[in-house]
């Protein structure tokens, strides 16, 4: 059996199962956590250390103090309290002096620890019971039998585990799979290993998960984190070049006589910061390599213009063009607005989104086809499969981080050649984020907000304000404006202390605003409901609008002017700024209140920050300075996996030199199998759900 094993430990794809003393139960669970595999299993990072290398005499323990000992086990009894706990108590002594050590309901320490034996111990100090100055350890953290007199682990490794894996297993689990480890594969080729001092794979591995001194972990920490954020960068870099080398991309001409007109007919000038980008569209549609673009830009920046732009230009080289927006007034907004604006130049614009009757449906199949539409807006409609366009070749993805990336394939899919593709944000994200969540794309920005824009006020008030808030709301809708209250629960939780949009609208609705218009609206209405509630609100049908996030990404209201957010703590900085882009769009003088009784100083930092700085890219810095990154490539959604030991906010050094020699490797390498081996092997098929595009 024990052959079996040693060679299955061999093969890093293979299932943990069958492992010596875990088998399908443990598996299971383990699989929860991703560790499916032997590879998974030595790259499952301890998420702390248990510093045990600083042993303290007997004789020098203080009550109240974490303390590491060691010394010679005199004796152990066991007794059973009165209400029924089993309680283990032993007798340490060293050369200095004697200490009690106590544990709760864990009756097989007795079976396991010997008289005379030399312990080690690690635990919280206290008097023990009765006083006379005596010293115990009831609060053990940790323990083990010495061999040698010698504490094996100086720097035990604490994991993340489900309660049905015990630590101590799953240590010694670990042990045995480095033990009979020969070779694991490194993507980081020896030259740059070289050049940054990098230890090779296998002891990185051998000291993150058994270190001996604090050097080591530095060490196994700074090679680990290199290669995971090289990998990650050779896979975006990688991606691109398949794009721009294996795809038939377009090569439009010059901006000619339509997209001239269409500029020159704007009611307003482009900022700079448009033109810049504009420019930069141009040049990418003007080579034959396909585009792959990120405009990110605060809300009301006016990226959707420079889309339209880069729509026209399409249509003037003979090629349809689609914009996918996340929900459906959103959609139809655009559609209303190009329109509009597209009248005089005789464009073609249609409008598909799954509230269209089964006729209109088909008649909108119909007509995108065979190009008598030329430019399509639609909602996530667009990428049915019954969808065919005629010579689509540009695309555009509103609001990116609202769709994930594979139904951005989808769309780009459906063209015979590979099409163009910007895709816009106007969540800004910090420059350390888009290298490692975007690497595979261009990064264009605008920065400014066209001239004239309002700034809106913002104002950080406790609940005790409430009453007042509410008053002057009323106030503000009685002058013929309109209002969002947004909350960040939708029903009341008895385990979470924040305030729900049901409560609220409850109380507004029988108190302040019960002559007023008001609608309720939260994830949990079907489609159809929410776009109805959404169009009333566009509309002036309704006057206030109690509701989740679910606004965040909406519809344009230029005369919402007011919006109260409840529990603002609960929200990062960048959510809250979205948020409060809902308001601020037409000509009046608007304001954001935040209302919370958060007395933390931390979340009084974020929260004045709000107050003080109108700028989303700033906003955007200080929420990944005060928060960390988190899962950021889930929140992204942008389909790729989570970092398993990397952090992109303290280790940016690391990801500025692992995308440099990333770039250098892959421009100068034509085969990187093995880099793609180990990806497969770190993320399996998740990453390369990113090459589908």
């Amino acid at each position: 059996m024990y052959q079996t094993a040693r060679v299955m430990i061999m093969d890093l794809k293979q299932n943990i199962q069958y492992l010596k003393g875990i088998g399908p139960q443990k598996s299971k669970a383990l699989k929860k956590i991703g560790i499916e595999n032997i590879y998974d299993l030595l790259t499952y990072y301890p998420k702390r250390y248990s510093d045990q290398s600083e042993l303290t005499p007997i004789s020098m323990v203080n009550a109240g103090t974490l303390v590491n000992i060691t010394g010679r086990l005199l004796n152990i009894q066991e007794k059973v309290s009165r209400r029924g706990m089993k309680i283990t108590t032993a007798l340490l002594a060293d050369d200095s002096a004697t200490i009690q050590i106590i544990w709760f309901n864990q009756p097989f320490i007795k079976k396991t620890l010997k008289i005379g034996s030399n312990i080690f111990i690690r635990g919280k100090a206290d008097y023990a019971y009765g006083g006379y100055g005596h010293m115990t350890i009831n609060q053990v953290a940790s323990y083990s039998v010495l061999e040698n007199n010698e504490v094996e682990c100086k720097f035990l490794p604490l994991y993340t585990l489900p309660e049905t894996i015990k630590p101590k297993f799953f240590r010694q689990i670990i042990s045995t799979v480095l033990t009979d480890l020969q070779k694991v594969p490194c993507a980081l080729p020896l030259s740059i290993r070289t050049k940054y001092k990098l230890v090779d794979k296998k002891t990185a591995l051998q000291y993150i998960h058994q270190p001996q001194n604090k050097d080591e972990i530095t060490a196994a920490r700074r090679m680990l984190i290199f290669e995971e954020l090289f990998i990650m960068q050779c896979g975006l870099i990688y991606r691109r070049k398949i794009n721009s080398q294996n795809r038939r991309g377009i090569r439009y001409l010059a901006n000619s006589n339509l997209t001239n007109k269409l500029y020159q007919q704007l009611p307003f000038k482009l900022t700079i910061d448009q033109q810049n980008v504009w420019r930069e569209i141009c040049h990418d549609m003007e080579s034959p390599i396909p585009m792959q673009r990120l405009l990110q830009g605060d809300v009301g920046s006016g990226k959707t213009v420079i889309a339209l732009l880069a729509l026209v230009k399409t249509i003037e080289n003979g090629y349809q063009g689609a914009l996918m927006a996340p929900t459906e007034i959103l959609a139809k907004q655009h559609f209303v607005n190009f329109c509009r604006t597209l009248t005089k130049l005789d464009i073609k614009v249609g409008l598909l989104t799954g509230s269209l009757s089964s006729k209109e449906h088909e008649d909108a199949l119909g007509k995108i086809a065979t190009g008598e539409w030329q430019i399509i807006i639609g909602t996530h409609a667009l990428i049915q499969d019954k969808v065919i366009f005629a010579k689509l070749g540009f695309v555009v993805t509103d609001e990116q981080h609202r769709f994930g990336i594979e139904q951005r394939a989808r769309l780009e899919t459906k063209a015979s050649y590979t099409p163009d593709v910007l895709v816009m944000t106007a969540t800004p994200i910090p420059r350390t984020m888009t290298l490692t969540v975007y690497g595979d794309l261009d990064i264009s920005s605008i920065k400014h907000l066209p001239p004239g824009r309002k700034p809106i006020r913002t104002f950080l008030r406790t609940k005790s304000a409430r009453d007042k808030i509410y008053k002057f709301v009323y106030q503000q809708i009685n002058a013929g404006r309109q209002a969002y209250v947004v909350c960040p629960l939708i029903e009341t939780s008895e385990n979470i202390a924040a305030v729900s949009a049901e409560a609220v609208y409850e109380e507004l609705t029988h108190t302040v605003f019960k002559n007023t218009s008001c609608a309720l609206l939260h994830g949990k209405l079907n489609t159809k409901n929410k776009e109805q509630i959404m169009n009333d609100f566009f509309t002036n049908k309704i006057k206030l609008l109690v509701s989740t996030t679910v606004i965040e990404v909406g519809v344009n209201v230029p005369n919402a002017s007011i919006m109260v957010i409840e529990g603002a703590d609960r929200f990062g900085l960048a959510q809250l700024h979205q948020l409060r882009g809902r308001i601020g769009r037409g000509p009046y003088n608007s304001y954001c209140i935040l209302l919370s009784d958060n007395k933390s100083d931390k979340s009084k930092q974020r929260l004045t920050l709000m107050e003080k700085v109108n700028d989303g890219f700033k906003l955007a810095e200080a929420d990944l300075q005060l928060r960390g990154p988190g899962q950021f490539f889930g929140t992204m959604q942008h389909g790729l996996p989570d970092l398993k030991i990397a952090d992109v906010l303290n280790d940016t050094d690391i990801l500025l030199n692992a995308r440099n020699e990333a770039e250098q490797w892959c421009h100068t390498q034509n085969n990187i199998a093995a880099i793609i081996e180990t990806i497969k092997l770190q993320y399996k098929n998740n990453f390369f759900k990113i090459f589908d595009t």
